[in-house]
């Protein structure tokens, strides 16, 4: 028994068989505190945080939203105007990338004369006739590559390129009736992302001379959106 004893005894720390026990309790009682308000600034902590999410949510979706592409070759209206060949582009000459709207064309999508800033008013410049757009030379009929400069790689759709009919009215803003009602150039992604530089291989349209608007959309597939973009080309 006195050996069972012993071995009791030399488990117990020192300072309880010594009678300081009531330093332990302190100390116990000390960390009870500290861990109170540990907890206490932990919850408030938190409460914070849940707080400030709905204000920091609108910012994350801004900032994914913000980034998107255009079309390169044929050169498209924002690219002149980020390149500055056109002036007094308004705020898409420091976004060219921005030019999204709803998606759907020709049943839905921008209303008609807006379809080349895709439907957003502080774009309107890019349906001005009145500016000296740059034409970009195409020989019809002949096979090109379209390249579109993206941003943000979405799910993706399809790409279709319009183009304008012969006889359109080049001092009107494009709209659908000026268009011809069926894409010359059809590229299906079936929801696949591409890369930032998308290329195209496709044939011009036969028969055009002279000016034209080539319109090329960007159907995404996990969005309500489109992107748009018109070029002037010229046709031989």
């Amino acid at each position: 028994m006195s050996d069972i004893r012993s071995d009791v005894r030399s488990d117990i720390p020192s300072d309880a068989r010594s009678g300081s026990g009531s330093d332990a309790g302190s100390d116990v009682r000390s960390r009870g505190r500290s861990d109170g308000r540990s907890g206490v600034r932990r919850r408030r902590a938190a409460v914070a945080a849940a707080a400030l999410i709905p204000l920091a949510a609108p910012f994350a979706l801004t900032g994914t939203a913000s980034a998107h592409g255009y079309t390169q070759n044929p050169t498209s209206r924002q690219l002149h105007c980020s390149e500055g060949a056109v002036t007094e582009c308004g705020p898409i000459q420091y976004e060219p990338q921005s030019v999204e709207g709803p998606k759907g064309f020709p049943e839905a999508g921008p209303a008609d004369g807006t379809l080349c800033a895709g439907g957003n008013e502080q774009f309107a410049q890019l349906d001005d006739p009145a500016k000296d757009w740059p034409t970009t030379p195409l020989p019809a009929g002949t096979d090109y590559e379209f390249t579109w400069e993206l941003t943000a790689a979405h799910a993706t759709t399809t790409f279709r390129y319009f183009v304008t009919k012969d006889g359109w009215d080049p001092s009107e803003p494009i709209t659908r009736d000026q268009l011809e009602a069926e894409p010359f150039l059809t590229v299906d992604l079936e929801g696949q992302r591409p890369p930032f530089t998308v290329t195209h291989e496709g044939t011009l349209p036969e028969g055009k001379s002279g000016h034209h608007v080539v319109f090329a959309v960007w159907d995404v597939a996990d969005t309500a959106n489109a992107f748009y973009a018109c070029s002037d080309v010229e046709f031989s």
